[in-house]
């Protein structure tokens, strides 16, 4: 009975609280307007796309794509619009040419990328397929002084995902009941079923665990053997789509790693199903990349919309996205699209002659794919106490940080957190977007992204609920990144819903409430 009461209770407050919440409903018709009929979204997500290409790490690319983001926020009116150093992050690396080809027993063209931060093959190679067809190390040893001059790959019988499931989807509205429903969760010990009490995941993770450690065997003798290349295959591709990430270290002072490519799934099972049956196979190889050591630091895009309220303009509100993708498509969905929501976000409140009372600062990260080191050193060299390792006198002036960074699809509420005491606040700055598919508020956390960086540290940081598409199926890490797998609608509807949450954090008569420290 008690718990009823206080359920009661809390949802009434809750219910009072929203009501109180103000929503400006003249900005809010601005703000959509400009959003919506106005948009230049998808003209910032050429550029960063199709225009610069790549945007890697230490990358010309992604120093292009700064560059442009500098130029054009400054167009805009921003002001302190700058590319801040955050530290050093290590060696650049660019792909320059990929040929890949299977030359025997007949011709044909084979769909591959190289790992980044991995060797070339030294120009044109014509090297036979060595099959490496083993489950544990002792075994390996018979294949010492055989991997000079070959082309090594282990053995797989995986087999392709089912085609029957659809690449993209949106949330339906169950799903969304249920975010809006769930609870926080305390974990006091090893929950029953988890890992430690459960066979089969033990298992699971164990076989993993060998297989890793087999691959890294077989690359370290193929290597010190002299082989040319290593293939290898992420199963969870199809249909030509390849999960590319990193196979070398960037770090300035370590050696380059051999030349690793990912072989299309339907392209490796064959060669291998070819080798188990004693088929010669040659594979022709020409892989040109190059590592760039010149300047080794990283930088992350920041410019601001100063606040015009003499007792709130040294207060900020913050937005951002990372600019940084991985090197097989033009990174897309992830995450020219998070960053064209961010910057078209400030176009539209520019456009729209509001004038936010705080300071609204926008930041486009760096590194992000590796460890979100550009939004953490921000973090950390700005807005931290580095003793107690909690926000400092700057960090508790930031009154919120808003994040986007899972795809092309379309808002449909936002993650609190565990930020309960924001829920009434985004539960009515959401109303006015409801008839666009925004409305559902969640305790949950999520992770993986930039808002980590804020949060961790007690500082506001949220992300924002996107409908899924095709970005876990298609599109994320992969060669199907690009241009033509944004949703036009969707990146419209992102930006115009983040333009007017900066904005209402940016008037509200009080900061975005905090979390207690744990």
């Amino acid at each position: 009975m008690k718990k009823i009461l206080h359920l009661m209770l809390f949802v009434g407050l809750s219910l009072n609280a929203v009501a109180q919440e103000k929503v400006d409903e003249a900005a809010v018709k601005k703000i959509r307007k400009e959003g919506l009929e106005n948009s230049k979204v998808m003209d910032i997500a050429f550029q960063l796309t199709d225009v610069v290409g790549p945007r890697l790490q230490g990358s010309p690319g992604l120093m292009k794509a700064s560059k442009y983001a500098v130029n054009q926020l400054k167009e805009w009116g921003l002001e302190n619009v700058q590319l801040e150093p955050w530290g050093e992050f290590g060696k650049g690396w660019e792909l320059q040419k990929c040929y890949v080809a299977m030359t025997a027993p007949y011709y044909k063209p084979i769909l591959a990328f190289p790992k980044v931060w991995t060797a070339g093959s030294n120009g044109l190679q014509n090297a036979e397929v060595l099959l490496v067809d083993e489950s544990d190390t002792t075994a390996l040893e018979q294949y010492k002084g055989k991997f000079k001059n070959k082309v090594v790959l282990l053995y797989s019988d995986a087999k392709l995902p089912s085609g029957f499931n659809p690449d993209v989807k949106r949330y339906t509205d169950e799903e969304l009941e249920k975010m809006a429903k769930a609870e926080i969760v305390v974990r006091t010990g090893q929950p029953a079923g988890g890992p430690g009490g459960n066979p089969e995941m033990r298992e699971m993770i164990a076989n993993m665990r060998r297989a890793t450690y087999i691959s890294n065997k077989t690359k370290e003798m193929a290597k010190a053997d002299g082989a040319v290349a290593f293939l290898s295959i992420n199963a969870r591709g199809k249909d030509g789509t390849l999960f590319v990430q990193g196979g070398g270290s960037y770090k300035a002072t370590d050696p380059e790693n051999m030349l690793d490519l990912v072989v299309s799934t339907e392209d490796y099972l064959s060669i291998a199903r070819l080798a188990k049956a004693g088929i010669p196979v040659k594979i022709d190889l020409d892989v040109k990349s190059k590592f760039h050591t010149a300047d080794l630091k990283g930088y992350n895009v920041i410019a601001e919309i100063k606040g015009t309220d003499p007792k709130l303009k040294d207060e900020v509100v913050m937005l951002g996205a990372h600019l940084d993708s991985w090197h097989t498509g033009t990174g897309a969905t992830d995450n020219a699209a998070g960053s064209s929501v961010m910057m078209e976000a400030v176009r539209i409140l520019k456009a729209s002659g509001l004038k936010p009372k705080r300071t609204i600062r926008i930041a486009l990260w760096s590194a992000e794919e590796q460890g979100l080191h550009g939004s953490r050193n921000y973090v950390k060299n700005h807005l931290t106490d580095t003793v107690k390792q909690w926000s400092n006198a700057a960090g508790e002036k930031i009154s919120a940080y808003f994040n986007l960074d899972n795809g092309t699809g379309k808002i449909r509420g936002i993650y609190l957190q565990e930020n309960e005491a924001a829920r009434p606040i985004f539960t009515k700055w959401l109303e006015p977007f409801h008839d666009l598919g925004a409305k559902t508020v969640t305790i949950s956390n999520t992770g993986g992204t930039d808002h980590l960086s804020f949060d961790r540290v007690g500082i506001p940081g949220f992300q924002f609920i996107q409908d899924p598409m095709e970005y876990s199926t298609r599109t994320h890490h992969t060669n199907m990144d690009t241009y033509d797998h944004l949703y036009p609608e969707d990146l419209k509807q992102a930006a115009t819903i983040v333009a007017s949450f900066v904005y209402h954090t940016a008037q509200r008569e009080a900061k975005i409430p905090r979390k207690e420290k744990k």
